[in-house]
Protein backbone atom coordinates (compact mmCIF):
# COMPACT_ATOMS: atom_id res chain seq x y z
CA UNK A 1 0.00 0.00 0.00
CA UNK A 2 1.29 3.43 -0.97
CA UNK A 3 0.14 6.33 1.21
CA UNK A 4 0.29 10.05 0.52
CA UNK A 5 0.61 11.84 3.83
CA UNK A 6 -0.38 15.50 4.07
CA UNK A 7 0.26 18.37 6.38
CA UNK A 8 -1.52 21.62 5.56
CA UNK A 9 -2.52 25.04 6.80
CA UNK A 10 -6.15 26.07 7.35
CA UNK A 11 -6.02 28.16 4.16
CA UNK A 12 -5.05 25.18 1.97
CA UNK A 13 -7.21 24.36 -1.03
CA UNK A 14 -7.64 21.37 -3.34
CA UNK A 15 -5.02 23.04 -5.57
CA UNK A 16 -2.59 23.19 -2.62
CA UNK A 17 -2.95 19.46 -1.99
CA UNK A 18 -2.71 18.61 -5.69
CA UNK A 19 0.44 20.71 -6.07
CA UNK A 20 2.09 18.98 -3.10
CA UNK A 21 1.13 15.54 -4.43
CA UNK A 22 2.39 16.34 -7.92
CA UNK A 23 5.73 17.36 -6.47
CA UNK A 24 5.94 14.22 -4.31
CA UNK A 25 4.56 11.60 -6.69
CA UNK A 26 4.20 12.87 -10.24
CA UNK A 27 4.17 9.38 -11.74
CA UNK A 28 3.06 7.10 -8.92
CA UNK A 29 -0.43 5.88 -8.09
CA UNK A 30 -1.41 6.09 -4.43
CA UNK A 31 -3.73 3.82 -2.49
CA UNK A 32 -4.65 6.02 0.48
CA UNK A 33 -4.32 9.47 2.00
CA UNK A 34 -3.36 10.32 5.58
CA UNK A 35 -3.67 13.52 7.61
CA UNK A 36 -3.63 14.53 11.28
CA UNK A 37 -6.88 13.48 12.96
CA UNK A 38 -7.72 17.03 14.03
CA UNK A 39 -7.59 18.16 10.39
CA UNK A 40 -9.04 15.10 8.66
CA UNK A 41 -12.51 16.66 8.64
CA UNK A 42 -11.35 19.75 6.77
CA UNK A 43 -13.12 20.09 3.45
CA UNK A 44 -9.88 20.50 1.53
CA UNK A 45 -8.64 17.03 2.54
CA UNK A 46 -11.87 15.07 3.09
CA UNK A 47 -13.46 16.32 -0.12
CA UNK A 48 -10.25 15.89 -2.08
CA UNK A 49 -9.92 12.27 -0.89
CA UNK A 50 -13.59 11.56 -1.65
CA UNK A 51 -13.26 13.05 -5.14
CA UNK A 52 -10.44 10.60 -5.80
CA UNK A 53 -12.23 7.67 -4.16
CA UNK A 54 -9.31 7.17 -1.78
CA UNK A 55 -9.57 6.24 1.90
CA UNK A 56 -8.50 8.97 4.32
CA UNK A 57 -6.63 7.76 7.39
CA UNK A 58 -6.77 10.17 10.34
CA UNK A 59 -3.63 9.92 12.48
CA UNK A 60 -3.85 10.84 16.16
CA UNK A 61 -1.49 13.32 17.80
CA UNK A 62 0.11 10.54 19.83
CA UNK A 63 0.74 8.42 16.71
CA UNK A 64 2.15 11.48 14.93
CA UNK A 65 4.58 12.24 17.75
CA UNK A 66 5.77 8.62 17.95
CA UNK A 67 7.13 8.64 14.40
CA UNK A 68 10.72 9.68 13.70
CA UNK A 69 11.00 11.66 10.46
CA UNK A 70 13.88 12.47 8.13
CA UNK A 71 12.81 16.09 7.75
CA UNK A 72 13.21 18.18 10.90
CA UNK A 73 11.20 21.40 10.66
CA UNK A 74 11.51 23.57 13.77
CA UNK A 75 7.99 24.88 13.22
CA UNK A 76 6.54 21.37 12.91
CA UNK A 77 8.38 20.20 16.02
CA UNK A 78 7.10 23.20 18.00
CA UNK A 79 3.47 22.86 16.86
CA UNK A 80 3.06 19.12 16.31
CA UNK A 81 5.88 17.34 18.12
CA UNK A 82 7.26 15.80 14.94
CA UNK A 83 9.78 16.93 12.36
CA UNK A 84 7.38 16.55 9.45
CA UNK A 85 3.62 16.09 9.66
CA UNK A 86 3.41 14.77 6.09
CA UNK A 87 6.14 12.18 6.65
CA UNK A 88 4.79 11.10 10.04
CA UNK A 89 1.18 10.60 8.91
CA UNK A 90 2.26 8.76 5.76
CA UNK A 91 4.46 6.38 7.76
CA UNK A 92 1.84 5.85 10.47
CA UNK A 93 -0.90 5.06 7.95
CA UNK A 94 1.33 2.67 5.97
CA UNK A 95 1.88 0.66 9.15
CA UNK A 96 4.73 -0.91 11.11
CA UNK A 97 7.97 -1.14 9.17
CA UNK A 98 6.83 1.33 6.50
CA UNK A 99 9.45 3.41 4.74
CA UNK A 100 9.43 6.72 2.94
CA UNK A 101 9.57 6.71 -0.83
CA UNK A 102 9.55 10.51 -1.04
CA UNK A 103 10.41 12.98 1.72
CA UNK A 104 8.20 15.98 2.41
CA UNK A 105 7.50 18.15 -0.62
CA UNK A 106 5.94 21.61 -0.36
CA UNK A 107 3.10 22.86 -2.56
CA UNK A 108 3.72 25.78 -4.86
CA UNK A 109 1.61 28.06 -2.65
CA UNK A 110 3.43 26.75 0.48
CA UNK A 111 0.13 25.83 2.18
CA UNK A 112 0.47 22.03 2.02
CA UNK A 113 3.12 19.34 2.25
CA UNK A 114 3.06 15.76 1.00
CA UNK A 115 5.26 12.73 1.62
CA UNK A 116 4.89 9.24 0.20
CA UNK A 117 5.32 6.06 2.26
CA UNK A 118 5.00 2.41 1.44
CA UNK A 119 4.17 -0.62 3.53
CA UNK A 120 7.21 -2.93 3.42
CA UNK A 121 6.78 -5.79 0.97
CA UNK A 122 4.02 -3.96 -0.93
CA UNK A 123 5.94 -1.78 -3.40
CA UNK A 124 4.40 -1.56 -6.83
Amino acid sequence: MIVAGFGFRAQATYASLQSALERAAPDRAIDAIAAPADKAGAVCISGWAADRNLPLHPISASELQAISTVTQSAQSIAHRGTGSVAEAVALAAAGPGARLLVHRQISQDRLATCAIAIAIGKET
